[in-house]
């Protein structure tokens, strides 16, 4: 087997999972999250996500596919600022 050295592309669930529990953890109020009704309440914490790839058409269409201001299917709320929504 080859040994893997520098960086590595990783995503989805796999990647996103383990980082937001490290964020919750850090923010030291995982009491708050029984479920995720406590971020969606702080979502101005919150860096909204929006871009598109040149295939604009298919993303118009698909709900998974589109990055647009407010809630969508890839990012969610957005990426955290800081610590503020957790």
């Amino acid at each position: 087997m080859e040994d893997e050295t520098g960086w590595i592309q990783v995503g989805g669930t796999s990647a996103s999972s383990p980082y937001l529990a490290g964020v919750i953890g850090l923010a030291g109020n995982p009491g708050v999250f029984p479920n995720a009704s406590y971020l969606y309440s702080h979502t101005a914490q919150l860096n909204d996500v929006v871009g598109a790839t040149t295939d604009r058409q298919r993303l118009r269409r698909d709900y998974q596919c589109t990055g647009v201001t407010g809630y969508d299917g890839p990012t969610g709320w957005g990426s955290p600022n800081g610590l503020g929504a957790f």
